[in-house]
């Protein structure tokens, strides 16, 4: 009998799904967009793998619809916050993402909110639509200067270094921190190879004019950047956050944000999403920028993320080891699941 593989989205960029219907049965949920949970535990009745994407919660009901049968769940994202592991590794279930194919894009994504929000780009457009440039006004949309500015980077894996790397070419200050290096010094410490310095989190956001977040959603980081983080900021400092939502406390950023706190942000992930047709206080508010979780959206990067999401499945399912299983997960499945 043919393995079958549930992919949650009936089309994906890229050729990916096809490659995976050259060589599995490829269940498809019926129409666009995201399938009510009912009718994908319905379809994952007895399938081998799933092909899912981040904003999909891979929790023990789903494990459980698919039955023992189940031996990999991959997901076409870097990102896994949605993911019960400890059920998966209950019931030996390989769960693969797709890191490093998105560093650049969304590092390209963060340097834009930066700069718009930073040089308040976008309500400068929305004056012009808006009929209202009839004349040169030189005090109008003045924002603030990034060349020369200092950029604290929150989370020092492949993206954060793509974003050091084009903070160095904008002749940036850069500073980063993360929880698995330890800080190398003061400010002032010869700078790595991406141009930054390792730094311990109260001094970079201390010294930072801008801060830009790249640190998975876990116990850990959610609420990271609270009222408490956002007083220690500069009063001219922008923030970005191209993670996840969680990782800011949104009720004292937008607190921040209306007291003067600091300047401006920069916001591609929210913790609702998506937003529906009622945008958040926080989404209008006129000193953010945010934009609908767009970070990897060009056509090649998407089409990579599921072009390995397939390749992950087909190894598991060929009884080789999954290129990019999530850390904590094996690579291989448990040959007697609970």
């Amino acid at each position: 009998m043919a393995q079958r593989v549930l992919t949650t989205r009936p089309m994906l960029p890229g050729d990916g799904l096809d490659r995976l219907g050259a060589a599995v049965d490829l269940v498809r949920p019926p129409g666009p967009g995201k399938p009510a949970p009912e009718t994908l535990h319905e379809l994952a009745a007895g399938v081998d793998g799933i092909l899912c994407l981040g904003n999909d919660s891979v929790d023990a009901a789903l494990l459980d619809a698919a039955g023992p049968s189940l031996k990999v769940v991959s997901l076409a994202s870097m990102g896994f916050d949605g993911v019960d592991q400890q059920a998966a590794a209950d019931r030996g279930v390989v769960i693969t993402h797709t890191p490093g194919v998105l560093a650049e894009t969304t590092a390209d994504l963060a340097f834009g909110l930066l700069l718009m929000a930073r040089r308040r780009l976008g309500t400068a457009r929305d004056s012009l639509l808006g009929g209202e440039w009839q004349a040169f006004d030189m005090g109008g949309h003045l924002g603030l200067d990034v060349y020369g500015a200092t950029l604290g980077i929150v989370g020092y894996g492949a993206i954060g270094q793509a974003v050091a790397r084009r903070g160095k070419g904008f002749g940036m200050r850069v500073l980063h921190h993360s929880r698995s290096t330890a800080p190398s010094g003061t400010p002032d410490t010869a700078p790595d190879e991406n141009g930054s310095v390792a730094v311990d989190l109260p001094t970079l956001l201390a010294e930072s004019d801008i801060v830009s977040l790249h640190v998975p959603l876990s116990p850990a980081t959610r609420n990271l950047i609270g009222a408490a983080e956002l007083r220690a900021m500069k009063p001219t400092a922008t923030l970005v956050n191209t993670a996840r939502g969680g990782v800011v406390d949104e009720d004292a950023l937008l607190e921040a944000l209306h007291a003067g706190t600091i300047h401006s942000a920069g916001l591609d992930v929210f913790a609702r999403e998506p937003m529906g047709p009622e945008p958040t206080p926080l989404a209008r508010h006129p000193h953010v920028v945010p934009l609908p979780h767009i970070g990897s959206a060009t056509e090649s990067t998407r089409a990579h993320m599921v072009g390995l999401a397939a390749d992950n499945i087909l190894d598991v399912l060929g009884g080789n080891p999954a290129r990019t299983a999530i850390p904590g997960s094996s690579p291989v499945p448990r040959k007697d699941p609970a």
